[in-house]
Parts: C-alpha cells; structure tokens; sequence
C-alpha cells in the first residue's frame, strides 16, 4: 500500500462519484488517497480494521476462509465499493480477505474520524446504511446461488473476472498454473475437476494453456458460458 500525495486527485475522485455530498468539511480533511498493486491484499480476514476504503479504480477479489483453512470467493468487484464499512459498523474484526487483482486505487480514512466528525452526519450514516444493508442481502443468497452452477460456469466467470478490467482496458491478466489449487477452493471444486473443465475449455478454444498461465481467448464465448458473470 501507498498513500497518494494529490489532493487534486482526490477531488476528482470525490466528483466523479458524487461523494463531496457524503462528507462533510472535517472529514473531507481527512480522506487520503491510497494504490495497491495487483495481487497486494487490501485487507485480511480476522485482521483489525481500522480504515473504511472506498474503491474508485481498479477491480478487487473479495474472499472467505473456513475454519479448515478453505477459501471461497464471494465476488470481483468494480468502482464504486466500500471495504470496512460493515466493520465500521458493527465494531468488529475484518470479515472477509480482499486483494488487488489489477492495480487499485482506494480513498481511506480512518475510523478515528468518522467516529469524531461522522457519527451524527445523516449524508453519512445514510450512506453507510445503505451499503451494508445491500452487502447482507447479497450474501445471503450467495452461497446457495453459487452452488448451483456447474464448475465450467463458475472457472469461466472466475477467468473473465482475474482477466479483464472493464475501466482499464489496457489491463490483460492471467491466470498462474501454480495458483491452480487455490482457485479450485476459491471456486468450491476439487484440483483433479478444475483440472478436467480446464482442459475441455482448452478443446473448446475458449483458453489456452502454457506451463505457467492460462490465458482467455474467446472471450464473447466464454462471456457466454459464464451466463453473464456471476461473480460480478
């Protein structure tokens, strides 16, 4: 992480996504601008939380550990999205881990200032209120709606999420052969079954593998075998 010395591009942020109106003037002297390389975890399941993040560029992972040390993924998120906010809240650990996936730019503040300028300030609290209640309802219907499409669905909707950032569209990612067990847990399949869909897409010509990474070739097909993307 690297805090952004640019108050101009802060405000442009602050513009471009209508946030002037959600701070007011005291908090506003607070926010700062921060970067995140791609694969940099922002934050980290059960870690303290001590910043409420709002993503205005880049695209970001958002994933669960088990208890047995298994992850799944939750979602691919794009601008705008806040991390912290149910922490914030709740006063609580942080709940789930999320990481860069292509270069990130958040603007942060700390919970000391919200809690000292924002804890009565209606624009923020609505705010606030809003997110989380929107956060709890999508995860409450996420695990089963998950589930209950095949593997090929939920590796393609996976690639086309690690591969492409749709505001920045010079970004073209990939995916390591060497992070294939992770992404069999991220995607709740078995390493020997991912392994079997990924070669059946390689057939298709959908991807295309190498020793090191697999990389997407026909993405309007694959578009469509991911029935839209449902990760995002």
């Amino acid at each position: 992480m690297k805090k952004i010395e640019n108050r101009e591009q802060l405000n442009h942020y602050l513009k471009a996504y209508q946030l002037e109106s959600i701070f007011n003037e005291s908090l506003i002297e607070h926010l700062s601008l921060y970067s995140f390389d791609q694969g940099e975890d922002i934050c980290s399941q059960g870690d303290s939380s001590h910043y409420l993040y709002i993503l205005v560029k880049g695209k970001i992972k958002v994933f669960t550990t088990s208890l047995e040390g298994r992850k799944l993924i939750l979602s691919f998120k794009n601008p705008l999205y806040l991390i912290g906010d149910i922490e914030y809240v709740q006063d609580i650990d942080i709940i789930n881990t999320v990481e860069a996936v292509s270069p990130v730019i958040m603007i942060g503040i700390q919970y000391q200032w919200l809690k000292k300028y924002g804890s009565d300030y209606t624009p923020l609290l609505q705010f606030l209120l809003e997110t989380v209640s929107r956060k709890f309802h999508i995860k409450s219907n996420f695990f089963s709606f998950n589930l209950l499409y095949p593997v090929e669905v939920r590796l393609a909707s996976y690639l086309l999420s690690i591969s492409f950032d749709e505001s920045d569209a010079q970004y073209d990612g990939g995916l390591s052969t060497n992070s294939l067990r992770d992404v069999a847990d991220l995607i709740g399949t078995s390493y020997r079954h991912l392994n079997r869909v990924i070669q059946q897409l390689c057939k298709e010509g959908l991807i295309e593998r190498t020793k090191d990474s697999i990389h997407v070739t026909d993405r309007e097909a694959l578009s469509t075998l991911a029935n839209h993307n449902i990760y995002e």
